[in-house]
């Protein structure tokens, strides 16, 4: 069985007067990827955050090892957990390798501290960074500043990986090696959990599933029991089809389309995907 990584009860954060998470219980165990989901602003991210201990809860608790988060000092929490969030200063003023290189402060002075350089150019390597190693930060795409967020964290080689959209801003090819390198991280005994909106992707690599409205749980657990098309439709009011791919047996998610079908014949207006097609 799985060693519990992080348990909240009973969560909740409010951000100036207003609640914005409420009552969140939840578990994450090593070895294990969960997916965070639901409509926009329905507090994800939010959580996320408290759970992280970058944003103080307004009531309830977290506990990380069997640790409660606020008797953690800042120094070991990061070497318990790694965080990628959405947003962050993108004028910073480092070159990418000392951007990744940060993840390895909280190694200092420690035994560990002897394999930080490896271990950087390990993270550099897996996040595709090498020749870019020597540019500034400030200068990248916003995909490139994901990567090197994400090598940053993963430089860390904390037991728990908690990341917000990490392959919002990436290509396709690069949404697919960051998620097998949660997979590989998660084959290490990580526990690694993630906000996604791309719930294919959650479907594809997701051992659980929670799923969120107005700052609440709906629905957690398996991921094929909990992304079904009915309640996802009813979550982001929005008809969506759920089948089983024919030769991988992945679970695939997409919007269901068939009530505005789109004219992509020549001459249409725009091709917009806004145009429906007219009846013949």
């Amino acid at each position: 069985m799985n060693r519990n990584a992080l348990t909240a009860a009973g969560a909740e954060v409010t951000i100036g007067s207003r609640r914005i998470v409420t009552g969140v219980d939840l578990e994450l165990n090593h070895g294990e990827i969960v997916a965070l989901v639901g409509p926009n602003g329905c507090g994800k991210s939010t959580l996320l955050s408290g759970l992280a201990g970058l944003r103080p809860l307004s009531a309830g608790s977290v506990t990380l090892d069997g640790t409660d988060l606020t008797a953690i000092g800042a120094l070991e929490l990061a070497r318990r957990r790694a965080l990628v969030t959405q947003s962050g200063r993108t004028d910073i003023p480092f070159m990418v390798h000392e951007v990744v290189e940060m993840g390895r402060f909280p190694w200092s002075r420690t035994p560990q501290a002897a394999q930080s350089a490896a271990i950087i150019e390990e993270s550099m390597i897996e996040c595709d960074l090498l020749e870019i190693r020597d540019r500034p930060f400030s200068q990248l795409s916003g995909g490139q500043q994901a990567r090197v967020s994400l090598a940053r964290a993963l430089a860390q080689h904390s037991g728990i990986l908690m990341l917000d959209e990490p392959t919002a801003a990436l290509d396709i090819h690069h949404q697919e090696r960051v998620l097998t390198l949660l997979v590989k991280r998660r084959a290490a005994d990580a526990a690694v959990l993630m906000v996604v909106h791309d719930l294919s992707l959650a479907a594809a690599y997701a051992d659980r599933v929670i799923l969120m409205k107005a700052g609440q749980i709906v629905a957690a657990g398996p991921t094929e029991s909990v992304m079904t098309a009915e309640l996802l439709s009813t979550i982001y009011d929005h008809p969506v089809l759920t089948w089983t791919h024919p030769d991988t047996g992945e679970l695939v998610v997409l919007p269901d389309r068939s009530h505005a079908p789109i004219d992509r014949s020549p001459g249409s207006a725009g091709n917009s995907p806004l145009v429906p097609r007219r009846p013949e």
